[in-house]
């Protein structure tokens, strides 16, 4: 489903270049579970965000290729980009609070998402955002619906971040390191509600995390990276 062929990101300071992905090639399979697994710093998160082709300045992807489903996404365009992302490919990242838009509602920021990608109307879109709470299991979802992103906890967070990124169909997510900042009760709930979405919703994933009993418990094959390069590629974790 996802073929990554000699992907390279480098960041270009004043005296040196930083090679933070470095001729990269992995292929993950249709509803596969995989982990890519390595110490901080060594250019797992990197490797998601160059996916998503999401590099920000003084970044630069130099070279390689992001084939999903045969689609180069790193030969698209901003707004081709744009369709793609949220409809075809999802990023959750570690830290929600920082990715939720503090002064809008989280009910109301999964809605926009439903509206764009799939032109819902406003209370469609509201009904399927609070289904959707209700799958990623949020309790009491219409209410939730309503509340801002400080009033929830880490783990509701997370689980609005999960919700919007299965909302408009998406079958590939990166979940980057989506359990860092969470304890280690609500950690096995949001894992455990990755893999219940992974069978039921027949997706793909990619787990980046620094935790191998994790990758060991929920991931099928996973990749060890280092120094911006996969140094071992191992099956049947």
């Amino acid at each position: 489903m996802l073929k990554i062929k000699n992907l390279s990101t480098y960041y270009f300071t004043d005296d040196k270049v930083i090679k933070a992905v470095d001729d990269v090639s992995l292929t993950i399979g249709d509803k596969e579970f995989f982990g890519l697994v390595g110490p901080s710093g060594c250019g797992k998160s990197t490797l998601g965000l160059s996916i998503m082709k999401l590099i920000d300045t003084p970044g630069r992807i130099v070279r390689g290729s992001v084939m999903l489903d045969g689609l180069d996404l790193l030969s698209l365009n901003g707004p081709e980009l744009a369709k793609v992302r949220g409809a075809g490919i999802s990023m959750i990242f570690q830290d929600p609070f920082t990715c939720l838009n503090p002064v809008i509602t989280v009910g109301e920021q999964v809605s926009e998402a439903i509206r764009y990608h799939l032109g819902s109307g406003r209370k469609e879109a509201m009904d399927r955002a609070v289904e959707l709470f209700n799958m990623v299991k949020i309790d009491t979802p219409g209410k939730r619906y309503h509340n801002y992103p400080h009033e929830l906890s880490g783990g509701m967070r997370q689980r609005v971040m999960i919700a919007m990124a299965v909302s408009c169909g998406a079958k590939f997510i990166i979940a980057d390191e989506p359990t860092t900042a969470l304890d280690v009760t609500t950690q096995r709930g949001i894992m455990e509600l990755l893999a219940e979405l992974k069978e039921k919703q027949g997706l793909s994933v990619l787990l980046i995390s620094h935790n191998t009993g994790l990758v060991q418990k929920y991931c099928t094959r996973a990749a060890e990276m280092s120094g911006g390069r996969i140094t071992d590629e191992r099956k049947d974790t």
